[in-house]
């Protein structure tokens, strides 16, 4: 169904409110938060502000937070580097505890994190957010130094990827093919691909008109499908063909040197730049703890987010099994709420607040054109699976509407605004 702007605009506005209610403080107990993205960030900011008694620690490696959201806008040349990089300052202001390591390790019985530097901390509760590894070598000649010259941008990190990316768009002659390989399902920010063919269109329109994108998809179909190719037809003609699955687009071989992506029946596509998405599984952290299963991703309890396999550590953000939830920035902010609350809960021995989880993306398909979705779950009445609320959802009308597109990319704008404040104080 389709909902009119307002009423999306103020679920958006409201997600981000959203959160569990608070429960008094008991001095003494401790958060530990291992990853500082739009999980963890989230986490330990939610956790200050409600419970301002809880000693709240964050192990992030990164000096600062480079964010998947809005990097594409960055390879469209609509935003530097410096707008989309974020500061621990404000959370190290509210009174959070940041320690900029790697967590190498977790002793689930002793309620220990030992960090690659050689610390160990304990804690009463542990909240994970490790995000996602890449599954080096699952499309053959991949692999990480492969990455080097055909990148991914799919982990952030310090940016370098993203910027690689723009640099060869830059670098590319006009009439040069951009080949784009995207996994199959389930994978971090199931819009995020058709954003970016968006922003490399929009750049290359500009500065390479007689540029093409070749979108090689190994799904048949993809998120807000219909309103992304409503727009590359409206915006950018016949720049972009997009290959599914089921017409040979699922990309298993990669020729790095000759840049080539090579299709499941033995197709040879040779492009002047490649950006190569590999399948995906939750980070090593999560997985050489014995938190995931066979599928690569952790099992969580629908209500507290606590890892089946460890009770007692909450998995949030992208590396958990989530149901119908995306992996977005948006499920990992308001699941991290719901965690937090239930981790203090727990370890007063009371009960945990009653769920209720928001999903709203937003996407940019052009500078003056946004789409959106917004969904609303919550668990099912024994807890044992995550359902949409019926008929809670919307998404973008089709048609026509020059308006709306404008107001949605100024939403999108808002959104990344208030989220960010959300996550980094």
């Amino acid at each position: 169904m389709t909902t009119t702007l307002s009423r999306r605009a103020l679920l958006a506005a409201g997600a981000l409110l959203a959160a569990p209610a608070p429960l008094r403080a008991q001095a003494g107990m401790r958060l530990v938060v291992v990853g500082g993205g739009f999980g963890g960030a989230s986490a330990a900011n939610f956790a200050r502000r409600t419970y301002p008694d809880v000693q709240v620690t964050l192990v992030e490696p990164q000096r600062s937070f480079v964010t998947c959201p809005y990097g594409n806008l960055l390879l469209g040349g609509e935003r530097q580097i410096g707008q989309i990089t974020h500061s621990y300052d404000g959370l190290r202001a509210r009174g959070v505890t940041v320690i900029h390591d790697r967590a190498s390790g977790i002793d689930a019985a002793a309620k220990s994190v030992r960090l690659a530097g050689g610390q160990a901390l304990s804690h009463d509760r542990l909240i994970l957010s490790p995000g996602i590894a890449l599954r080096w070598g699952a499309v053959e000649g991949y692999d990480q130094a492969a990455a080097e010259t055909i990148p991914h941008a799919w982990i952030p990190a310090d940016g370098a990827q993203t910027l690689l990316l723009r640099r060869q768009l830059e670098a590319m002659p006009d009439g040069g093919v951009v080949g784009l390989a995207i996994p199959g399902n389930p994978f971090r920010c199931p819009p995020g691909p058709y954003e970016r063919i968006s922003m490399i269109a929009h750049y290359l329109k500009r500065h390479k008109p007689r540029a093409k994108i070749l979108a090689l998809d190994a799904k048949e179909g993809f998120s807000k499908q219909g309103l992304f190719q409503d727009g590359w037809r409206a915006l950018y003609g016949d720049m972009i063909e997009w290959v599914p699955g089921n017409r040979d687009g699922k990309v298993v071989k990669v020729d790095v040197r000759e840049r080539v992506l090579e299709t499941e029946f033995g197709t040879r596509h040779k492009v002047d730049v490649a950006n190569v998405i590999p399948p995906q599984t939750a980070a090593a952290l999560a997985t050489e703890a014995g938190l995931a299963n066979e599928t690569g991703w952790v099992p969580v309890n629908t209500r507290t987010f606590e890892a089946r396999a460890a009770p007692g550590i909450h998995v949030i953000g992208d590396a958990n099994i989530p149901g119908p939830m995306p992996k977005s920035g948006f499920v990992a902010n308001t699941t991290a709420k719901q965690a937090v609350a239930s981790a203090v809960a727990l370890h007063r021995g009371q009960p945990v607040p009653e769920a209720l989880y928001f999903n709203t993306c937003y996407s940019h398909v052009g500078t003056e054109y946004g789409i959106s979705v917004v969904n609303i779950f919550r668990p099912n009445a024994d807890g044992t699976a995550i359902a949409e609320v019926p008929n809670s959802g919307g998404i973008s009308p089709r048609g026509d509407l020059p308006e709306q597109r404008r107001q949605e990319a100024l939403y999108a704008d808002a959104w990344y605004d208030s989220i960010t404040r959300s996550m980094f104080a």
